[in-house]
């Protein structure tokens, strides 16, 4: 049996203050393959397209995988039978379609979960955190504790994230790509419109034609991926002194409980190794070139390396998680009237929003490179 202890100088305040996990990657094609970074849309200045920011020395970064886009990915994982019994599995049944709380855009936080017989449930577990009393919270949606949630619209209780992860890579040569769309017949011809409808249809991509794909449709100078002439770096941290922040009130044995079990997750979620495919166009692997490196970051800039396996922070998982207590799993259906309430007067919150949260992925990928 794994000691429920074995962790816990990563709970102590003279501990850790994190985890640190680089993994070096590059496309499948082989280190100068292209690959396509996420696209984001316009707004607040930006024109929209690749996140590429060039440094004062004339350097660049482009983001290839944002935060919250690696969350989405590594979250959902406890849905499936490996890890499903470690976590409370939350769904809102929403007309034909069931939703998981591990795969809504604000999780605990989410207009899907206060619209639902399950809203004054979190309501009272955000109050609770701010009261320095996580526990609630976790009994129902640990998994907000370690990927972070905000209760924007409601309480504005908000947790940060114990565990990160982005990918970025370094000094990229950015390339375009043209296309070009023909039609298997000429539908003029045949008579499904007249010459004149085709001549003013063609090369306009906002035509009705066009948009059918009737007539000649280019598409020419868009985005077509990045070469990165440096690294492809994946960095992950595990915030030990942001886990430490986590109270159960003042009982330092629930506290310590608290602790372990987010630790456990977050443990997990760290040490998994999530899929290669990101995009159409982004498939990466590690670089054997470049070993990956996994430390222990103390609060003195001491890094020491770390041998932590999954199946290790799996094992700890399942002893924390009974240790705790995992919460109950729900089905609950979604309330269309808690919703149009929720619109009109801010539903039954006593607390109004100070301003909207950012969604789960933010800015979120346009559809051009979806995950």
């Amino acid at each position: 049996m794994p000691d429920p202890s074995q962790f816990d100088a990563y709970l102590t305040h003279d501990g850790p203050t994190a985890l640190v996990l680089r993994e070096y990657l590059m496309p499948v094609e082989g280190t100068d393959g292209v690959l396509f970074p996420a696209t984001f849309a316009a707004g607040d200045g930006f024109p929209g397209g690749y996140n590429i920011d060039t440094t004062p020395n004339g350097t660049n970064v482009a983001l290839i995988d944002s935060v919250g886009s690696q969350a989405n990915r590594i979250e959902p994982i406890f849905r499936e039978d490996r890890y499903k019994h470690l976590v409370p599995q939350i769904v809102v049944q929403a007309g034909e379609k069931e939703v998981s709380i591990l795969e809504a855009g604000h999780r605990a936080g989410d207009a899907l979960i206060r619209c639902s017989s399950l809203q004054q449930e979190f309501q009272n577990a955000f109050k609770s955190v701010l009261k320095g009393d996580a526990t609630p919270l976790a009994r129902i949606a640990p998994t907000s504790l370690v990927f972070g949630v905000w209760d924007s619209r409601d309480t504005q209780a908000k947790l940060p994230r114990i565990f990160a992860s982005t990918i970025r890579a370094y000094n990229v040569r950015p390339l375009h790509r043209s296309a070009q769309y023909n039609p298997p017949v000429d539908y003029a011809e045949l008579d499904v419109f007249s010459e004149a409808e085709k001549a003013k249809a063609e090369g306009n991509n906002k035509n009705p034609l066009a948009i059918r794909g009737f007539v000649h449709v280019p598409a020419t100078w868009t985005h077509g991926g990045v070469i990165a002439d440096g690294d492809i770096r994946r960095d992950a941290t595990l915030g030990l002194a942001a886990l430490r922040l986590l109270h159960a009130g003042k009982d330092e044995q629930k506290t310590l409980a608290l602790r372990r079990y987010i630790l456990s997750l977050a443990l997990v979620a760290f040490t998994h190794k999530p899929g290669g495919y990101l995009r159409q166009g982004c498939l990466l692997v590690l670089n054997p070139d470049q070993p990956r490196e996994l430390v222990e970051v103390h609060p003195d800039g001491t890094r020491k390396p770390c041998g932590i396996t999954h199946d290790e922070a799996l094992t700890f998982a399942a002893k924390a998680a009974q240790a705790f207590g995992v919460g109950e799993s729900k089905t609950v259906p979604f309330e269309k009237e808690k919703a149009k309430a929720d619109v009109t007067d801010g539903g039954d919150a006593k607390t109004k929003p100070k301003k909207a949260g950012k969604a789960k992925d933010e800015p979120a990928e346009t559809t051009t490179n979806d995950k």
